[in-house]
Protein backbone atom coordinates (compact mmCIF):
# COMPACT_ATOMS: atom_id res chain seq x y z
CA UNK A 1 0.00 0.00 0.00
CA UNK A 2 1.10 3.40 -1.15
CA UNK A 3 1.57 6.23 1.93
CA UNK A 4 2.01 9.90 1.80
CA UNK A 5 3.96 11.66 4.26
CA UNK A 6 3.55 15.66 4.12
CA UNK A 7 6.82 17.20 5.20
CA UNK A 8 5.02 20.72 5.75
CA UNK A 9 2.00 22.28 5.12
CA UNK A 10 2.35 23.38 1.58
CA UNK A 11 0.47 21.36 -0.80
CA UNK A 12 2.10 19.68 -3.88
CA UNK A 13 3.31 21.44 -7.24
CA UNK A 14 0.78 20.19 -9.52
CA UNK A 15 -0.20 22.11 -12.79
CA UNK A 16 -3.92 22.43 -10.88
CA UNK A 17 -4.44 25.08 -8.83
CA UNK A 18 -5.38 23.37 -5.71
CA UNK A 19 -2.87 21.37 -2.82
CA UNK A 20 -2.50 18.40 -3.00
CA UNK A 21 -3.09 18.52 0.62
CA UNK A 22 -6.65 19.52 0.04
CA UNK A 23 -7.16 16.30 -2.39
CA UNK A 24 -8.39 13.32 -1.20
CA UNK A 25 -5.38 10.63 -1.15
CA UNK A 26 -5.61 7.74 -3.66
CA UNK A 27 -5.40 3.77 -2.10
CA UNK A 28 -1.64 2.78 -1.33
CA UNK A 29 -0.84 6.52 -0.85
CA UNK A 30 -0.21 8.48 2.87
CA UNK A 31 1.63 11.77 3.00
CA UNK A 32 3.93 12.90 5.65
CA UNK A 33 6.65 15.30 6.29
CA UNK A 34 8.91 17.78 8.42
CA UNK A 35 11.91 20.54 7.96
CA UNK A 36 15.61 19.99 8.43
CA UNK A 37 17.23 22.13 10.75
CA UNK A 38 17.81 25.82 10.47
CA UNK A 39 15.82 25.17 6.86
CA UNK A 40 12.48 27.58 6.07
CA UNK A 41 11.56 24.84 3.19
CA UNK A 42 9.32 22.43 4.52
CA UNK A 43 8.47 19.12 1.68
CA UNK A 44 5.47 17.57 1.46
CA UNK A 45 6.44 13.67 0.87
CA UNK A 46 3.75 11.47 -0.81
CA UNK A 47 4.80 7.69 -0.50
CA UNK A 48 2.83 5.57 -3.14
CA UNK A 49 3.40 1.26 -2.86
CA UNK A 50 6.03 2.86 -0.63
CA UNK A 51 5.82 2.02 3.46
CA UNK A 52 6.54 5.13 4.85
CA UNK A 53 9.80 5.46 6.54
CA UNK A 54 11.30 7.81 9.10
CA UNK A 55 14.76 7.63 7.56
CA UNK A 56 13.63 8.22 4.05
CA UNK A 57 11.86 11.43 5.13
CA UNK A 58 14.44 12.70 7.44
CA UNK A 59 16.77 12.11 4.24
CA UNK A 60 14.61 13.85 1.84
CA UNK A 61 14.36 17.07 4.81
CA UNK A 62 17.93 17.02 4.40
CA UNK A 63 18.13 17.14 1.03
CA UNK A 64 15.33 19.69 0.32
CA UNK A 65 17.15 22.22 3.09
CA UNK A 66 19.76 22.26 0.70
CA UNK A 67 17.71 23.39 -2.62
CA UNK A 68 17.44 26.78 -0.41
CA UNK A 69 21.56 27.37 -1.44
CA UNK A 70 20.90 27.64 -5.15
CA UNK A 71 17.45 29.62 -5.56
CA UNK A 72 15.60 32.19 -2.80
CA UNK A 73 12.33 32.40 -1.93
CA UNK A 74 11.31 28.48 -2.66
CA UNK A 75 7.08 28.59 -2.13
CA UNK A 76 6.76 24.77 -2.73
CA UNK A 77 8.85 21.29 -2.76
CA UNK A 78 7.02 17.89 -3.38
CA UNK A 79 8.64 14.59 -3.35
CA UNK A 80 6.92 11.53 -4.58
CA UNK A 81 8.45 8.27 -4.24
CA UNK A 82 6.60 5.29 -5.87
CA UNK A 83 6.56 1.52 -6.58
CA UNK A 84 6.25 1.30 -10.93
CA UNK A 85 3.98 -1.72 -12.02
CA UNK A 86 5.43 -4.83 -13.68
CA UNK A 87 7.85 -7.73 -12.54
CA UNK A 88 11.35 -7.60 -12.37
CA UNK A 89 14.21 -10.24 -12.24
CA UNK A 90 15.90 -9.15 -8.63
CA UNK A 91 14.21 -5.82 -7.54
CA UNK A 92 11.33 -4.02 -8.38
CA UNK A 93 11.87 -0.37 -9.76
CA UNK A 94 11.46 2.59 -7.28
CA UNK A 95 10.99 6.05 -8.89
CA UNK A 96 11.69 9.34 -6.78
CA UNK A 97 9.96 13.01 -8.29
CA UNK A 98 11.23 15.85 -6.68
CA UNK A 99 9.25 19.35 -8.01
CA UNK A 100 9.97 22.88 -6.65
CA UNK A 101 8.26 25.90 -7.41
CA UNK A 102 10.18 28.97 -7.53
CA UNK A 103 9.26 32.79 -7.53
CA UNK A 104 6.84 34.21 -10.05
CA UNK A 105 5.02 30.72 -10.45
CA UNK A 106 7.56 28.93 -11.69
CA UNK A 107 7.83 24.72 -11.38
CA UNK A 108 10.47 22.79 -11.90
CA UNK A 109 10.92 18.72 -11.85
CA UNK A 110 12.59 16.48 -12.31
CA UNK A 111 12.06 11.70 -11.59
CA UNK A 112 14.72 9.24 -11.52
CA UNK A 113 14.16 5.64 -10.92
CA UNK A 114 15.78 2.62 -10.28
CA UNK A 115 15.38 -1.35 -9.71
CA UNK A 116 16.51 -1.93 -6.28
CA UNK A 117 16.79 -4.66 -3.93
CA UNK A 118 17.87 -3.48 -0.86
CA UNK A 119 15.94 0.12 0.08
CA UNK A 120 18.00 1.12 3.05
CA UNK A 121 21.23 0.96 0.88
CA UNK A 122 19.92 1.97 -2.78
CA UNK A 123 17.15 4.35 -2.52
CA UNK A 124 19.18 7.12 -0.99
CA UNK A 125 21.20 6.72 -4.37
CA UNK A 126 17.67 7.82 -6.34
CA UNK A 127 16.42 10.39 -3.98
CA UNK A 128 19.90 11.92 -4.00
CA UNK A 129 20.20 11.76 -7.96
CA UNK A 130 16.64 13.36 -8.27
CA UNK A 131 17.36 15.84 -5.75
CA UNK A 132 20.83 16.97 -7.96
CA UNK A 133 18.63 17.47 -11.14
CA UNK A 134 16.63 20.09 -9.48
CA UNK A 135 19.54 21.63 -8.13
CA UNK A 136 21.31 22.17 -11.74
CA UNK A 137 18.07 23.17 -13.05
CA UNK A 138 17.86 25.79 -10.10
CA UNK A 139 21.14 27.00 -11.44
CA UNK A 140 20.58 27.47 -14.54
CA UNK A 141 17.46 29.34 -13.94
CA UNK A 142 19.31 31.48 -11.61
CA UNK A 143 22.25 32.26 -14.40
CA UNK A 144 19.44 32.61 -16.68
CA UNK A 145 17.80 35.12 -14.71
CA UNK A 146 20.77 37.05 -13.51
CA UNK A 147 21.58 37.57 -16.83
CA UNK A 148 18.32 38.69 -18.09
CA UNK A 149 18.80 41.30 -15.06
CA UNK A 150 21.97 42.82 -16.95
CA UNK A 151 20.10 43.64 -19.97
CA UNK A 152 17.37 45.35 -18.67
CA UNK A 153 19.41 46.94 -16.27
CA UNK A 154 21.60 48.23 -18.96
CA UNK A 155 18.01 49.67 -20.27
CA UNK A 156 17.24 51.11 -16.97
CA UNK A 157 14.58 48.99 -16.02
CA UNK A 158 13.92 47.08 -13.37
CA UNK A 159 11.97 43.77 -12.43
CA UNK A 160 9.26 43.19 -10.49
CA UNK A 161 6.14 41.36 -9.23
CA UNK A 162 2.75 42.67 -8.86
CA UNK A 163 1.67 42.69 -5.51
CA UNK A 164 -1.99 44.03 -5.00
CA UNK A 165 -4.37 44.64 -7.57
CA UNK A 166 -7.10 46.78 -7.73
CA UNK A 167 -8.49 46.35 -11.06
CA UNK A 168 -11.75 48.37 -11.00
CA UNK A 169 -10.00 51.48 -9.97
CA UNK A 170 -7.28 50.95 -12.30
CA UNK A 171 -4.17 50.59 -9.95
CA UNK A 172 -1.91 48.70 -8.28
CA UNK A 173 1.48 47.96 -6.57
CA UNK A 174 4.34 46.13 -7.60
CA UNK A 175 7.19 44.29 -5.08
CA UNK A 176 10.45 44.80 -6.53
CA UNK A 177 12.55 41.51 -6.79
CA UNK A 178 15.92 43.60 -5.80
CA UNK A 179 15.09 45.63 -2.79
CA UNK A 180 11.98 44.60 -1.68
CA UNK A 181 10.18 47.94 -2.42
CA UNK A 182 6.65 48.80 -3.08
CA UNK A 183 6.02 50.60 -6.34
CA UNK A 184 2.71 52.13 -7.06
CA UNK A 185 1.79 51.92 -10.93
CA UNK A 186 -1.50 53.40 -13.09
CA UNK A 187 -3.22 51.44 -15.79
CA UNK A 188 -1.88 54.17 -18.33
CA UNK A 189 1.59 53.21 -17.25
CA UNK A 190 1.31 49.33 -18.81
CA UNK A 191 2.43 48.98 -22.13
CA UNK A 192 0.63 47.41 -24.95
CA UNK A 193 -3.37 47.69 -23.18
CA UNK A 194 -2.19 45.15 -21.01
CA UNK A 195 -3.65 46.22 -17.86
CA UNK A 196 -6.61 43.68 -18.20
CA UNK A 197 -4.15 40.37 -18.45
CA UNK A 198 -2.11 41.49 -15.36
CA UNK A 199 -2.98 39.84 -11.90
CA UNK A 200 -1.47 39.43 -8.41
CA UNK A 201 2.24 37.51 -9.09
CA UNK A 202 2.80 38.63 -12.87
CA UNK A 203 6.25 39.35 -12.94
CA UNK A 204 6.60 42.99 -15.25
CA UNK A 205 9.89 44.79 -15.60
CA UNK A 206 9.23 49.10 -15.39
CA UNK A 207 10.96 52.46 -15.34
CA UNK A 208 10.87 54.02 -11.87
CA UNK A 209 10.11 57.82 -12.04
CA UNK A 210 8.83 59.82 -8.81
CA UNK A 211 5.60 61.11 -8.48
CA UNK A 212 3.77 63.49 -6.04
CA UNK A 213 3.16 60.87 -3.94
CA UNK A 214 6.06 58.85 -3.78
CA UNK A 215 7.98 56.86 -6.74
CA UNK A 216 6.05 55.22 -8.93
CA UNK A 217 6.19 52.51 -12.21
CA UNK A 218 6.12 53.79 -15.63
CA UNK A 219 6.51 52.05 -18.64
CA UNK A 220 5.77 48.80 -17.31
CA UNK A 221 5.94 46.00 -19.54
CA UNK A 222 4.42 42.17 -18.49
CA UNK A 223 6.95 39.69 -18.68
CA UNK A 224 4.81 36.64 -17.22
CA UNK A 225 1.01 36.03 -16.39
CA UNK A 226 0.53 33.11 -13.71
Amino acid sequence: MARASKVGAEGPMAQAEHSIAEAPMRRGETRSGSNAPGSQLVPEIIFNAVDRSEWIENYIAERSGKLERFAQGITRCHVALKQEQGSHRKGNVYSVTVEVRIPPQHDLAATKQKEIVDMATQLPAVINAAFGAIERQLKRTAALRRNEQKVHAADGQARGIVDKLFAEDGYGFLRTVDDNRQIYFHRNSVLNDDFERIAVGTEVRFSEEEGDEGPQASSLHVVSII
